[in-house]
């Protein structure tokens, strides 16, 4: 990315974080960072375009958020769920902008999507569908919490523990039943 290109994605970013997304057009980015709106599209082509770069971004300080959690507890879920939040709630319309929308993944940079989803897959012993189940779970408290959908006076922190710990053992396999424990046919 060229200083230029760097420097629209940053603009973008602070129009997109201080005024939300319908502030977020091309003329208001170009004259945000005082060029005209055709210099603009030199360095790209569309809005589009400006989105998934901004949604890069979001990936790569999502990835950067989960790995800082995970150096301190490896493998924790209630970590990596509760530095999701965090940074989910410290920029909601980022957030929003990369999980509500489809992404151009041909054009984000080679593995970031993966490198983002590793502390999680690190923690459940590379489950990939108990990763999926508990990031669902994270996700969907970030977004109803983001969208004001809980009642007046719910207790939220209760709601995340209750979840994180029903995900408690996230990184442990579920215990197998010796044959003897088994149940046996009727008959």
């Amino acid at each position: 990315m060229t200083d230029r290109a760097r420097q629209i994605i940053a603009a973008a970013r602070t129009l997109l974080e201080t005024e939300g997304p319908e502030a977020l057009t091309m003329r208001r980015l170009a004259d945000s960072i005082g060029i005209t709106a055709p210099s603009l599209y030199k360095h790209f082509p569309d809005k589009s375009s400006v989105l998934t770069a901004l949604a890069g971004e979001v990936l790569r300080e999502t990835a950067e958020t989960l790995e800082a959690a995970e150096s301190v507890a490896p493998g924790s879920f209630p970590a990596l769920a509760t530095a999701y939040r965090a940074y989910a709630m410290a920029h909601p319309h980022l957030y929003r902008l990369t999980t509500e929308h489809p992404v151009d993944r041909a054009s984000l940079p080679p593995g970031l999507e993966q490198r983002a989803a590793a502390p999680l897959h690190r923690a459940v012993d590379g489950d990939q569908e108990r990763a999926r189940a508990a990031w669902a779970f994270a996700h969907g408290m970030v977004v109803l919490e983001l969208n004001g959908r809980f009642p007046p006076g719910a207790d939220l922190s209760a709601a995340w523990s209750a979840g994180i710990a029903a995900f408690g053992t996230v990184g442990a396999r579920p215990a197998r039943r010796a044959s003897s424990d088994r149940p046996r046919p009727a008959g």
